[in-house]
C-alpha cells in the first residue's frame, strides 16, 4: 500500500482521511511503511498524519530525542493541528512523551507502543562492525515475535543505514540520547488519557516497562497482545487496530448529542 508523500515547506508527511488528527511517530529503524495497516484502517474515521522524522538529517548536535521533539512541535504548529491523538512506537513514543510534557495544549490523547523513555534493550553493548549483515539480521529479527517478519527488504534497509559511517554515528547518538533521557520522574505530569498497547513478547522494551508506564502515567490503560514483539501495529495489526478503535471511541461525540 503506497501513499502520497506530501511536502509543505521542509516537512514531508503522509496525510490521509478526515476527522480528528491521529498522528503517528515512527521509531529509530522505523519507516512510514510500518503504519500501513493502521493508516488504511483509521483513515476512514480520522485524519491520519505521519511526519517523516529527520532521524538522519539533523546536525549531530541536535540528533537527539529533544531535537526530534522540536521538529515535531514545529510540524504541528506549521500544519496547525488541534485535538491530536498522538501515537508513538519505540523512539517515536519517547518523542511523543517529551512533546506532551513540553506542549500538552494541542494533544487530546496519547498512545504508546513499545516506547522508550524508561528502559530499553538497544543494539546491545557492542555495535557491529560495518558490513556484518548477519548481525543486523539477528537484531532485526529480535524486533518481532515471529522472525519471518524481518524480511530481506527490512534487513537491507537497516543494513544500509548501519553500514554508512555518518548514519551509524547518528543512530548511536539517538540511541544514547534515549537512554540518557529517562522520563520516570516527569510522567506523573501527563494529564491526557493514555493507551499503552504492548507486545507480550517484546524483548526491547519488555512487558515490565509497560507496567511501569501504567503505574507512572495517571490516566492510563494497558493492553498486552500475545505472540507479539516490539512493533504490534506491524505484527498483529488487526488486534492492534481493534484496541485502538476502542480507545478512540471514548472521544467520539454520540450522534444524539449533535444537533
Amino acid at each position: 500500500m503506497s501513499y502520497e508523500l506530501k511536502q509543505d515547506g521542509k516537512f514531508k508527511f503522509i496525510e490521509e482521511g478526515n476527522g480528528e488528527p491521529l498522528m503517528l511517530l515512527h521509531g529509530l529503524f522505523g519507516a512510514l511503511s510500518n503504519f500501513q495497516f493502521l493508516i488504511e484502517h483509521f483513515k476512514k474515521t480520522n485524519k491520519v498524519v505521519v511526519p517523516l522524522l529527520p532521524l538522519l538529517d539533523l546536525d549531530l548536535l541536535h540528533t537527539s530525542v529533544g531535537g526530534l521533539q522540536k521538529f515535531v512541535h514545529k510540524f504541528i504548529e506549521h500544519r496547525n493541528l488541534e485535538n491530536i491523538h498522538l501515537l508513538g512506537n519505540s523512539l517515536g513514543g519517547h518523542v511523543a512523551l517529551v512533546h506532551i510534557l513540553k506542549h500538552p495544549e494541542r494533544i487530546k490523547s496519547l498512545i504508546l507502543t513499545g516506547s522508550s523513555g524508561l528502559f530499553e534493550n538497544g543494539m546491545g553493548d557492542t555495535y557491529p562492525k560495518r558490513g556484518d549483515k548477519e548481525y543486523i539480521r539477528k537484531k532485526t529479527e529480535l524486533t518481532f515475535y515471529d522472525p519471518a517478519m524481518a524480511t530481506e527488504e527490512l534487513v537491507n534497509e537497516v543494513f544500509e543505514i548501519t553500514n554508512n559511517r555518518i548514519k551509524a554515528i547518528k543512530i548511536i547518538a539517538l540511541a544514547k540520547s534515549a537512554i540518557r533521557n529517562n522520563l520516570g520522574e516527569e510522567l506523573s505530569q501527563i494529564k491526557q488519557p493514555t493507551c499503552l498497547i504492548w507486545g507480550n513478547n517484546d524483548t526491547i522494551t519488555p512487558p515490565f516497562v509497560a507496567k511501569e508506564f501504567q503505574r507512572l502515567i495517571p490516566n492510563s490503560e494497558l493492553h498486552f497482545i500475545d505472540k507479539c514483539g516490539h512493533a504490534p501495529m506491524m505484527e498483529v495489526p488487526t488486534e492492534f487496530n481493534r484496541l485502538l478503535d476502542e480507545f478512540l471511541a471514548k472521544f467520539k461525540t454520540p450522534a444524539a448529542a449533535i444537533q
